[in-house]
């Protein structure tokens, strides 16, 4: 059974900026996201190497994709929701400010 149900973030416009960076994933990538993302849903609290906590409410889960890249999902949790805030594949060692900045944004719209 599930112990948190993950959610996307909706725009005001109705977009759904995760849902659609995943869709623009490989599906192979995009199964091993969302299997990440089941993990957390069923597992929480789940530590690294999944999931890990970025501060300010924030987490983020970790996937392996393919070709050695790196795919992080940031998101916050709403009572017994994941709100999947914002998805980026990583480009350097440390989460880049303006993908934590982002994230922060939507988090502050639906709060």
């Amino acid at each position: 059974m599930k112990r948190i149900q993950a959610r996307f973030f909706a725009q005001a416009s109705g977009n759904e900026p995760v849902r659609d960076w995943l869709k623009n994933l490989s599906k192979p990538d995009r199964q091993t996201v969302g299997e990440d993302i089941a993990t957390a849903e069923f597992g929480r609290p789940v530590g690294m190497p999944v999931c890990r906590p970025l501060g300010h409410g924030l987490y983020e889960v970790r996937s392996d994709i393919s070709d050695g890249r790196i795919a992080r999902v940031i998101f916050s949790i709403s009572g017994d929701t994941m709100i999947l805030l914002h998805g980026f594949v990583k480009k350097s060692q440390k989460t880049p400010k303006p993908d934590l900045d982002l994230a922060m944004r939507r988090l502050k719209e639906i709060t």
